[in-house]
């Protein structure tokens, strides 16, 4: 047995302590301590105790975050289950009660200092001797039974899986001592890989395990050799470690945190009593008795009360209810405390049909598959008028909304054409496999109702399609369904193989036009330019093109930007019915209700109990998530949450759909999906995109979705035609969820947003005219009108010309030109993760090289449909992980940074009346994967883990300013927070770039500050310069162009930002000013007024220093630390003479900038070169 060891400290031992150490803030030591026979309201528990051996990871972990931008208003009336403001009562306490409260003291002390000790799990048999020795009399089950009742929300008291427990046994000293995996977890026989999956489990051993659930304990780690207090949250990988130890000022204000919690539910219990003119004592001992727990083995006993649980029908009905009457019933659970934020429910009103007419006759085998498939017997008024309009020859654009029967506007054409001439050819094109998939089902369900066209091939041409079935699809299909990237990369350049099928191409589909946007829709615009190019050279000019796209503000232009052609008609007109819809804001309450300092709880678990509440009662739901980890971890919360609720039966019908699944593993859900065998579905936003999964009846929204555009389009797809239906927002901890929930009119309100596609980026532009050249060669007076007045230019410059005057692809592009032009950032390297559970070996998924360094790691948890999966082992040249299913109940979260850094000076501009500069060059990007954390289901973390990972480096192209030196020192002399400064500064300028350059949000990215690394309480060897960085997040090495074009105009964006910043009426930043919807660090490290400070440093402003607030910021800022340093200066390329970079001056006129040239070379357009900066060559570090 195992002498039971808490880490604390003596009152004489903390004195003494104190005045060895009196300039530390906080005394933090570990000693073992005897327990003694000594009063309850003793700090420290004395006496021994013998405890089980079984073990369970530390619970030590990081409290809630204080939410930004949120005042601290008056404490509601206190619950019994919360508040730690003392309710008092005028009815004496019966010795019962008086005994329950010395017991909870005992328990509430051993417990807390039990956590402190590393792998020691507080189970029943642990903690009794201890807790005896205080209270001086038996520690029964019963008793901590009362106390749940009293405050059930408090604790958990349950029997759980010992071999669970077990797996979470490896913790840093086993990787940091060279163990491996396989050490740790041997190889052992099927029989008892299966016992540990969950066959046999009533031999399995459990232990009733207690633990308080209402207040975490901050963790610290010492220096193994110096005693030292270290941060955990920093590269840990080459510091000596040993146990963790904590404040023992932090244990005793959560101990007694705990005792006046616990003295109020008390006195309200008293007072409930006395109003209900029942006896206190007798009721506790009926109302506790659901609360005593029992083994699986031995279920006999009556489960704690659940008021989710009473309402629910036995079965999931095949008749819902009403939406308005299932808010209804979710508003009487126990668990509702107001979620639905105020003025956070919308009602909007169902409409009927419009129909319309056709101007031509449709065959009557086409009207009777109509009718046999879909029992359509007439057209809404916006699939008839698009249908005329395609009849007349003219490209239609239609922007409706989801499942308004778009799809049938392109179908009846095409099938009427092939009535017509069976040599007819289609092309339809989506952005992504899943939608190829569902059309190509839907379309053969028509075509076996149309008579001499039932044989008819049609079939999709992807990367999934087999090698061998190509050529006959090619040559034999009449309809392909397919995307952008097989165009470019195969169709096009194969241009003689696909002749037949081009010169008979009578329609082109593209459908989700608005997902062609930014960077990716300028490249799909010049894939389109090239088709129509090579239609028009094999004769072909009769192919028209029809989009669908969801409600944007320009789809009309988008069309003709897009496709390069004038004439479109644009159908915007929504005929089709759609049903009563509401809509509900629903903000992830407080960990404490009422305490606003405890921080947000879980959305994950919130979302949980949301979606299993609505699936039960029949309603189908679809669940979507921002990242695939999130999507998993939901899988995870929802299955859980449904053996809570014991209807386990229903996790087969749940399932999670996302990127990285195996191509027969998304066929296969994809048809449970449309079949309705799933009731749930938990994805991300591959779904966004109309895949028809049947039916919905509610879409729940996991966290604001980065835009507003893709919130609306989620919501979209949730109603049928005659039935009601439901959309929830779930608000997240993070400012911007927290913002749209304290201001959900902007969610309805907000305009849809402009779709921009820039055709003048040479990067792009070059890459497709290369491409196009090897297809066909060009000759720029022919082909101008498919480039633009830049193509001319090009040829001369980068492409080969013949005697003939025709130009061909330039030699650095051969062999294969469209395989070096990347339309997206789409990986050919994937690692394939192994599930070797019970001696399989079978792929669970495919997962992107550039993600798998963040995923999976030697001891980590890797997900997959819920289910977690111990990474065994780890093989980067193999290209291949190997996980074994297991038990546990907590998951992995990687510890990484990302360093952004300038490596090398292409150009330099000179900020006009300022001395500050911008810069312009090669950036590196370097993130570091030093280790995981093993967090548990409430977010606590368990353990900290050390990996020796190498660091992935990406190049890119990009821009920067260095934040000068005297704004540094006005930020500290006001004692605001300089990475704060520089944050919100970078978010305001990049918010501001689609106002000089067409792009979308993540096209350029800057290095967001990250909470952990700046609330740091120690010093960190990390430190960053004060800089402003923006790269291309697209395009390799050589970038994508945009950062390069912002850094044109950096004059104008740093007036702009300014100004917006200083004239926006919020405090601390908003979505406004210097907050970013797709901050990837949420938000948090932020100072609004800093920026304000760094933005007009940068352009020589005077600021007024006396008017600045005083920080800090935020309350977890510390003092005295320093994370951010002066920059200093970017080396220049050596011998590297830049394009001369055109700059427009408001005031009119140009100037130039050269790199590497002498001065006499550079000047101004009006005579004066003042503003020429010039770097001359100096040596490289190789030299």
């Amino acid at each position: 047995m195992v002498k039971l060891q808490a880490a604390t400290v003596s009152n004489q031992l903390v004195s003494k302590k104190k005045r060895k150490r009196q300039s530390e803030a906080e005394v933090e030591v570990e000693v073992e301590v005897e327990i003694e026979e000594t009063d309850v309201r003793d700090t420290t528990p004395t006496g021994n105790a013998e405890p089980a051996t079984t073990t369970v990871p530390t619970k030590t972990h990081d409290g809630g975050k204080k939410p930004r931008r949120t005042a601290k208003g008056n404490a509601p009336a206190l619950s019994r289950n919360n508040s730690s403001n003392l309710v008092e009562s005028q009815v004496p306490w019966p010795a019962e009660f008086t005994k329950l409260s010395q017991t909870h003291k005992a328990l509430n002390l051993v417990y807390t200092f039990c956590c402190t000790r590393k792998h020691f799990a507080t189970t029943f048999e642990n903690l009794k001797g201890a807790v005896e020795a205080n209270i001086k009399r038996e520690l029964e089950v019963e008793d901590i039974a009362k106390i749940r009742a009293l405050m059930p929300r408090a604790t958990t008291f349950e029997y759980v899986d010992e071999q669970m427990l077990q797996v979470a046994l490896m913790g840093e000293e086993d990787m940091r001592g060279k163990k491996s995996v396989h050490d740790m977890f041997p190889a052992m026989p099927a029989e008892e890989r299966a016992h540990r999956s969950g066959a046999g489990k009533d031999d399995q051993s459990e232990v009733l395990l207690f633990e308080f659930i209402d207040g975490d304990l901050k963790r610290q780690v010492q220096n193994a050799k110096t005693g030292e207090v270290i941060n955990t949250k920093r590269k840990l990988r080459e510091e000596d470690l040993k146990m963790p130890v904590f404040s023992q000022k932090q244990m005793m204000k959560l101990i007694e945190k705990r005792n006046v919690k616990f003295t109020s539910a008390i006195n309200v219990w008293l007072n409930e009593s006395v109003e209900l003119g029942i006896d206190p004592l007798l009721r506790l001992e009926d109302e506790h008795k659901p609360y005593v727990p029992f083994p699986s083995t031995s279920r006999g006993g009556t489960p704690p009360p659940d008021l989710s649980k009473s309402a629910l029908p036995k079965s999931i009905p095949t008749e819902r209810s009403s939406i308005p009457e299932i808010i209804t019933e979710l508003k009487g659970l126990e668990w509702y405390t107001g979620q639905i934020v105020p003025d956070g429910h919308r009602v909007f009103d169902p409409q009927e049909p419009v129909y319309g007419e056709l101007n031509f006759a449709l065959s009557q085998n086409l009207v009777n598959a109509m009718y046999n498939t879909r029992g359509i017997q007439s057209l809404y008024s916006h699939q008839a008028e698009a249908i005329n309009a395609l009849h007349e020859g003219k490209n239609v654009i239609v922007a409706t909304s989801t499942s308004s029967g778009k799809s049938l506007i392109y179908q009846l054409p095409v099938l009427n054409a092939l009535e017509e001439d069976p040599q007819t050819r289609a092309m339809y094109i989506f952005p992504t496999k899943a939608l190829a998939q569902d059309q190509r089902r839907s379309l053969k369900e028509f075509l076996r109702y149309l008579p001499g066209l039932e044989e008819m091939v049609c079939d999709t041409f992807d990367g999934d399609t087999p090698m061998e079935e190509r050529n006959y699809i090619r040559d034999e299909a009449r309809i392909i369904f397919t995307n952008p990237d097989m165009l470019h990369i195969t169709i096009l350049p194969q241009e003689e193989k696909w002749r037949n099928f081009l010169k008979n191409l009578r329609y082109v589909v593209v459908d989700e036009l608005h997902v062609y946007n930014g960077l990716f829709g300028a490249h799909v615009a010049l894939i389109m330019r090239r088709l129509r190019r090579i239609c028009a050279a094999v004769g072909n000019n009769k192919v028209k093109f029809i989009s669908c796209s969801a409600t944007v503000a320009n789809p009309n232009e988008h069309m003709r930007t897009v496709f390069g052609l004038e004439d479109v008609t644009l159908i915007d007109f929504d005929g089709s019915p759609s049903g009563r819809k509401e809509f509900l804001c629903w903000n992830t309450p407080f960990k404490d209700p009422n305490d606003r300092t405890s921080g947000r709880g879980d959305s994950n678990a919130e979302t949980a109990r949301l979606f299993c509440q609505l699936i039960l009662r029949g309603v189908r739901v679809i669940a979507f998530c921002r990242i695939r980890k999130q999507c998993e971890i939901l899988t995870t919360a929802v299955k859980n949450e449904l053996q809570t609720l014991e209807r386990s039966e229903v996790m087969a019908r749940v399932m999670a759909y996302r990127g990285g699944y195996t191509p027969q593993d998304r066929r296969r859900i994809e048809k449970e999906m449309f079949e309705g065998k799933l009731i749930g579905i938990i994805g991300t936003n591959a779904l966004e995109l109309g895949v028809d999964i049947g039916s919905l009846d509610a879409v729940i929204t996991v966290g604001f979705p980065y835009t507003i555009a893709n919130l609306r389009q989620q919501s979209g797809r949730a109603g049928r035609r005659n039935k009601d239906s439901l959309s929830v927002l779930v608000g997240d901890c993070f400012p911007t969820d927290q913002y749209f929930m304290s201001n959900p009119d902007e969610i309805f309100t907000r305009p849809n947003c402009e779709l921009q596609v820039d055709l003048t980026n040479m990067l792009v532009l070059e890459g497709h005219i290369q491409c196009a050249a090897y297809e066909m060669p060009i000759r720029p007076d022919e082909d101008d009108k498919y480039f633009n007045k830049q193509l001319n230019e090009i040829c001369e410059e980068r492409l080969r010309k013949d005697d003939l005057g025709f130009y061909h692809t330039a030699a650095r592009f051969l062999p294969h030109p469209s395989r070096t032009v990347a339309i997206r950032d789409v990986e050919d390297s994937h690692f394939a993760i192994v599930n070797t559970t019970g001696g399989q070996n079978t792929i669970l998924e495919e997962l992107e090289a550039s993600r798998a360094f963040f995923t999976i790691y030697e001891g980590g948890i890797f997900l997959h449909q819920g289910k977690t999966y111990l990474v065994k082992e780890m093989s980067t040249e193999r290209m291949i992980a190997k996980v074994e299913y297991v038990k546990v109940d907590w998951t992995t979260q990687q510890r990484d940074y990302t360093d952004i850094d300038p490596v090398e000076t292409e150009a330099i501009r000179r900020i006009p009346d300022s001395l500050s500069r911008a810069f312009f060059g090669s950036i590196k990007i370097k993130q570091v994967v030093f280790g995981f954390f093993k967090v548990d289901k409430r977010r606590r973390i368990l353990d900290a883990v050390q990996v020796d990972n190498p660091p992935i480096i990406i190049h890119s192209k990009g821009m920067w300013l260095d934040v000068p030196k005297k704004a540094i020192e006005i930020l500290n002399s006001r004692r605001l927070n300089v990475a704060g400064a520089i944050h919100a500064a970078e978010h305001a300028i990049l918010s501001l770039m689609p106002n000089f350059v067409i792009s979308m949000p993540g096209d350029v990215k800057t290095e967001c500050k990250v909470a952990v690394k700046e609330f740091a309480k120690k010093e960190s060897q990390r430190k960053r310069p004060a800089r402003l960085t923006f790269y291309d997040d697209k395009g390799g090495q050589h970038g994508s162009g945009i950062a390069g074009k912002a850094f044109e105009f950096i004059d104008l964006l740093l007036n702009q930002a300014c100004d917006r910043v200083e004239a926006c009426y919020c405090t601390e930043g908003c979505l406004e000013c210097c907050c970013s919807e797709r901050c990837r660090e949420a938000n948090v490290v932020m100072s609004k007024a800093g920026a304000e400070v760094i933005l007009k440093s940068l352009l020589n402003k005077e600021i007024d220093v006396d008017n600045l607030p005083w920080g800090p910021e935020d309350e977890r800022v510390p003092a005295g630390i320093e994370t951010v340093i002066v920059a200093t200066e970017v080396r220049p390329r050596p011998g590297r003479v830049v394009d001369v970079v055109e700059v427009k001056r408001e005031g009119g006129g140009t100037r130039r900038v050269v790199v590497g040239a002498e001065a006499g070379d550079a000047a101004n357009d009006d005579g004066d070169n003042s503003d020429v900066v010039v770097i001359k060559d100096e040596p490289t570090d190789d030299d």
